[in-house]
């Protein structure tokens, strides 16, 4: 059984970098407009900002200049929640055509500050079937080219990286045209020899989520074509709602026909559980005090089953208001960041995917990976369930 990673601790106080006063980013219909290199100079490259988890929080994110922006606007309370989500390590998503500056400047800046930064690697060819992500590397060649670019910013340096989400299960699932199929789980596996070639790198292959790819043998085959056995262990979750017990379950389940591979989880908004549509929730998965701002209308929460409300093959079924993995309402932060997760599979939970990014342009949504405030604000504002990840952001 493969050990977890390894991590240096660094005893470092909890900080908040410097804003210039005046240098604030432009504001779009709830879309923060960032600044470009500009924002590293007014932050301290060796902030951290809690000091009770190993990862790294970005000092320059969204959520921090969104809450420097309400702060100068007099929505003290809206800013002070948004902590919940700016003072929270979150993964960075390395999509730029030449990622090499920018794996290095993040692991440079969380080797300044004694922590481990959590990369996401997403230029996969044929990315995302088509839907909200669509996109990536243009062929093979690109995609190695790009990999080796990233690991060669990482350096000797230390980081975790989440290897390509979907990309497996998608292929699992068969909506990845063939030609791209063909050759999909071969580069995900020079990938992992890519990145674990650098010393201080773990790599975590994206499986999907429990209620995605039910055959577990054809994607524990998947995940092994792909090279799990020379990773660290493979991601669960990302970008998704379903509770830690129930992706514990399935990953638990996963981890049996590979050997007892470990895992992470990306908890960052299941403190609800995902969107369920039929039936109210049973009183203790309310909401409870004041929670959302608009409230939770009954029939979005309740027990997680690990597949109910969505198609098993995919994130959906396409484009849609009515899909259950885009911005759902009445959502809620999972358990923030750590290591200390009570079962000896999982490595970590994470928040891989940003809270307040949009998972893509429905419910009045701006493009995918864009900065949502709106929707970053319900999440901070609402209750966790006790049927939801069972640790909320506090």
């Amino acid at each position: 059984m493969r050990e977890r990673p390894g991590i240096r601790r660094s005893a470092t106080r909890r900080t908040r970098g410097l804003f210039r006063r005046g240098a604030v980013p432009l504001v779009c219909a709830g879309v923060v407009c960032l600044p470009g290199p500009a924002a590293e100079a007014l932050t301290s490259p060796g902030d951290d900002h809690d000091a009770t988890t190993p990862f790294w929080v970005e000092p320059s994110g969204p959520a921090v200049w969104q809450e420097r922006i309400w702060q100068e606007r007099g929505r003290e309370e809206d800013a002070a929640a948004l902590q919940r989500i700016s003072d929270r390590s979150t993964a960075v998503w390395l999509t730029d055509r030449d990622p090499k500056a920018q794996a290095e400047q993040i692991t440079r800046r969380a080797e300044r500050a004694g922590r481990i930064p959590v990369l996401v690697a997403y230029n996969i060819p044929q990315r995302d079937c088509g839907q909200y992500s669509s996109g990536g590397a243009p062929d093979a060649a690109h995609y190695r080219r790009w990999v080796s670019r990233a690991a060669a910013g990482i350096g000797s340096r230390q980081a975790w990286v989440v290897l390509e989400p979907d990309a497996l299960a998608q292929w699992a699932s068969g909506c990845v045209p063939e030609a791209a199929a063909k050759q999909r789980l071969a580069l995900l596996a020079e990938a992992v020899r890519i990145f674990k070639e650098r010393p201080g790198t773990a790599v975590y292959l994206d499986a999907g989520n429990p209620g995605w790819i039910s055959d577990r043998k054809r994607l524990a085959e998947a995940l092994n074509r792909a090279g799990v056995a020379r990773a660290d262990g493979f991601a669960l979750n990302v970008s998704n709602f379903h509770t830690n017990s129930v992706t514990g379950a399935y990953g638990d389940e996963l981890s049996a026909l590979l050997g007892g591979a470990h895992y992470v989880v990306d908890t960052s908004r299941n403190g609800n559980g995902p969107l369920l549509s039929a039936g109210p929730p049973p009183d203790a998965a309310k909401p409870a005090g004041p929670g959302s701002p608009t409230g939770a209308p009954a029939g979005l929460n309740g027990p997680d089953t690990g597949g109910a409300g969505g198609a098993e093959d995919g994130k959906g079924q396409g484009p849609g208001d009515g899909e259950p993995w885009c911005n759902p309402p009445g959502r809620a932060l999972g358990t923030p960041p750590t290591t200390a997760t009570g079962n000896p599979l999982i490595d970590a939970f994470l928040w891989i995917k940003r809270p307040g990014e949009s998972d893509g342009s429905c419910r009045g949504a701006p493009p995918a990976g864009r900065w949502w405030a709106d929707y970053a604000l319900r999440l901070s504002n609402t209750v966790p369930s006790a049927g939801g990840s069972g640790a909320g952001a506090k």
